[in-house]
């Protein structure tokens, strides 16, 4: 959810307890809503499993990385999975098949055409429709696929889930608490508990102290509680003692500059956009003009490239001359284990 997040969700800004209860009220409308919607509902039920991977809260988790982690843990499988993503950010409502050398992000959206690219090895596709149901039926129709992945979609209760993996920040937790638009939460937090069968907390390390939304979830949530970290996928030796120019365009960046800082750049300079910004060509020029004075690398996430293809002039030349920092999903051995568990499970379960 592309939302420029107040301060009090998160604690940055003083005197927001003022806004958090004027807005309460309409958060806990918003909750109420979620919950009559599920309440309501019918789901679709598919032939195929279902593997949904969501947030509980607006903003970067590194739910991305989790998706297409569990992409390469099929493959590995021998299992071609396909991704089914609403697109957000695209203009097709779809159902249609993501083509990563014909469509661009202003189609079908950043993170589909993200996922898209990297799935090409394990036979994996990605499927973007607004209409979650319309979306898995014309999977099912195509045929060749044994699982599929739902981007997202946990607050979705239109189609039947076989297993629900939320994905939870170690450092931003669940914020104020509070539930949209009064804090980040997209329901309130005992409701979403209930939708998942697995929760993975990305960075909680007792090393730098991020443990408390771990601690949290093993006494409030009975299943597994796993931790993952989204590191670099490689080495960057490039970056050691350079100058660069970073900039990104999605929630929580600050994880994507920590991930630079820690190979000891001679010099960051940080440009911060909104989640899903549409690059301008005011905005290419300006970083590219900074770059050029500077002498600086510049550097942006796999996800802000990808928004970047297929445009002309200036924004085409800021995505040649734009470097990456691929990222990836690691587990420690026993956690991984347990996530392979569940996965085999609910494949036997449907085989």
């Amino acid at each position: 959810m592309p939302l420029e997040e107040p301060g009090w969700w998160y604690g940055t800004t003083r005197g927001g307890s003022l806004a958090e209860r004027l807005l309460t009220p309409f958060g806990d409308l918003y909750g109420a809503a979620v919950a009559r919607r599920f309440r309501a509902a019918v789901p679709y039920r598919s032939a195929l499993p279902v593997i949904c991977v969501g947030n509980f809260t607006a903003g970067g988790t590194g739910k991305t990385p989790l998706t297409r982690f569990l992409i390469e843990a099929l493959g590995r499988r021998g299992i071609a999975a396909a991704c089914l993503s609403r697109g957000y950010g695209g203009h097709l409502g779809g159902p249609v098949w993501v083509e990563p050398d014909r469509h661009t992000a202003r189609e079908v959206g950043d993170e589909p055409l993200l996922i898209a690219r990297g799935s090409q090895d394990t036979g994996a596709r990605v499927m973007v429709a607004r209409d979650r149901r319309a979306g898995l039926a014309a999977i099912e129709v195509a045929g060749g696929f044994a699982a599929v992945i739902m981007d997202d979609g946990l607050q979705n209760p239109s189609v039947a889930k076989d297993l629900s993996i939320a994905v939870v920040d170690a450092r931003r937790g669940f914020g104020n608490g509070r539930v949209l638009p009064a804090g980040p939460l997209r329901a309130p937090l005992s409701f979403q508990l209930g939708l998942v069968d697995c929760i993975v907390v990305m960075g909680a390390d007792a090393a730098t102290g991020d443990l408390s939304a771990f601690d949290r979830l093993k006494k409030l949530f009975h299943g597994p509680v796993l931790r993952g970290v989204v590191r670099p996928s490689a080495d960057q030796p490039w970056i050691a003692g350079a100058r660069l120019v970073a900039y990104a365009g999605i929630a929580n960046p600050e994880r994507f500059f920590r991930l630079l800082d820690g190979f000891g750049p001679q010099s960051l300079v940080r440009h911060v956009f909104k989640d899903h910004h549409p690059f301008t060509e005011s905005d290419a020029v300006r970083l590219l003009a900074e770059a050029e004075r500077t002498g600086a690398e510049l550097v942006t996430t796999e996800k802000d490239l990808a928004r970047l293809a297929g445009q002309s002039g200036a924004l085409a030349t800021l995505a040649a001359r734009s470097r990456t920092l691929p990222i990836a999903v690691t587990f420690e051995e026993r956690d991984l284990v347990r996530l392979d568990a569940l996965l085999d499970g609910v494949l036997k379960g449907r085989g």
